[in-house]
């Protein structure tokens, strides 16, 4: 994992996003961390992490196919935190 490693993917065209519902959180930095494990799976465009709404709107490059569980699991790789998708 690296730590606030942002990666730039402006060039990537994005396609469907998806919201992931976030427990443990407690700070922006929690946030982040999370963010960085989501961005690290392939399809993954970018990743934006509220540790006050509890969520996470991640945005899939355009076509991509991620598979939902391996979502679940990098917010959980990324600390005491659990994750489920919204809706």
């Amino acid at each position: 994992m690296k730590l606030f490693g942002r990666k730039n993917k402006t060039e990537a065209e994005t396609g469907a996003e998806v919201v992931l519902l976030i427990e443990g959180m407690h700070c922006g930095s929690c946030g982040l961390l999370i963010d960085d494990e989501l961005e690290e799976i392939d399809g993954v465009h970018s990743a934006a992490t509220d540790a006050r709404a509890g969520r996470s709107v991640v945005r899939l490059e355009e076509g991509a196919e991620v598979d939902i569980a391996a979502l679940v699991a990098a917010v959980e790789a990324a600390g005491e935190y659990t994750a489920r998708v919204a809706g």
